[in-house]
């Protein structure tokens, strides 16, 4: 897997208009790693692809009116069968981490690159998954040097206080034994 001009061949792009420019002097070095699921609980259907391109229907589902709030986009979702859908490049912004904090650096999106895995904090990831967010993540450490298998971090870590995705299931050392391999 390789990286051209901000996006990952052989991936679909489904472009959000939900991102910016990053500030000039933003060094992208962190990798946060998301968890997904529209309505929550329920894979598979547009909702996710229609929440970052700002055609999510908030009278679809309960849920959908809380979703659309604020405009938000992933540079990469990970479906569960391992499908890779790239939103943003990665030279932009993309709007995934909303208030965050690393290492005392406040405004995570500016330095970040934000993975979605398609699941939620009560189920485990598949397999597919974690496959494929290993090649990306690879594919990310290659061309941006300063993320680090340390650099690779969950939401809940970066906003503690109001995320917790993604999730207790998710197997930190399975996705660090496989980046190495």
């Amino acid at each position: 897997m390789e990286i051209q001009n901000g996006w990952l061949t052989g991936v679909r792009r489904v472009v959000s208009p939900n991102r910016d420019a990053r500030p000039a002097d933003a060094a992208i070095d962190l990798l946060v790693i998301h968890g997904i699921s529209l309505p929550p609980g329920e894979f598979g259907g547009p909702h996710i692809e229609a929440l970052f391109t700002n055609t999510l229907n908030p009278a679809a589902h309960p849920y959908f009116a809380k979703a659309c709030a604020a405009p938000v986009s992933s540079h990469v979702l990970i479906r569960r069968g391992g499908e890779l859908i790239q939103f943003v490049p990665f030279h932009q912004r993309a709007w995934h981490a909303g208030a965050s904090c690393f290492e005392n650096r406040a405004r995570c999106n500016d330095f970040s690159i934000g993975v979605e895995m398609e699941g939620a904090d009560d189920l485990p990831y598949e397999d597919a998954q974690y496959r494929a967010l290993a090649e990306v993540a690879r594919a990310l450490m290659r061309r941006y040097p300063g993320i680090t298998p340390e650099r690779i971090v969950g939401h809940s870590d970066i906003a503690p206080e109001r995320k917790t995705d993604p999730g207790p299931h998710f197997d930190w050392p399975r996705l660090r034994a496989l980046i190495a391999s």
